[in-house]
């Protein structure tokens, strides 16, 4: 059973989004480092993800589009900072333009997501806090559904990767 919980702090320009997983930390990792796995539950029901890059290593590039109901694009990238397999993951996430590359136009500053995976009363708890440049950032995120799409995203990794059960 996935248990998700999410708490904003404007104070530390943050937002942090908690979930338990009846599986392994290594099985959960899974869903990080495999693109076909990740595309299964990056974005919201109504807006799956396609990662049409995704290069798994410290300092590598990730491009992905999810598409939206009437069959609208938006597109987003990572660059990963810091990988510590299987228990943190570090990357900067931004939004794209059409080509697929950081959106250099976009008055949104990129973001620092942070995931870390830990075992806890023996299930996987993974942690992913999302560090914000300005309160004004913060705000503009939420506002646009960042919070609520984040939250249905991750409620699907379960049931994406059949409940995740197993080592």
């Amino acid at each position: 059973m996935t248990v998700i919980t999410s708490s904003r702090d404007v104070d530390a320009l943050t937002l942090t989004i908690v979930a338990t997983f009846d599986a392994s930390v290594e099985r959960v990792w899974q869903v990080w480092e495999d693109p076909r796995q990740l595309e299964r539950w990056w974005g919201p029901p109504t807006w799956p993800a396609t990662f049409v890059r995704h290069d798994f290593v410290p300092g590598g590039a990730s491009r992905y589009y999810m598409t939206g109901p009437e069959g609208e694009k938006s597109r987003g990238w990572w660059t990963t900072t810091m990988i510590d397999a299987p228990r943190r993951l570090e990357f900067d996430n931004g939004f794209a333009g059409d080509d697929g590359e950081p959106d250099k136009g976009n008055e949104v500053e990129p973001m620092r997501m942070t995931v870390t995976l830990d075992t806890v009363d023996g299930v996987t708890r993974m942690t992913t806090v999302t560090a914000f440049a300005s309160t004004e950032q913060l705000e503009q995120v939420l506002e646009m559904g960042m919070e609520e799409g984040m939250r249905e995203a991750m409620g699907q990794i379960s049931a994406a990767t059949d409940g995740l059960r197993g080592g």
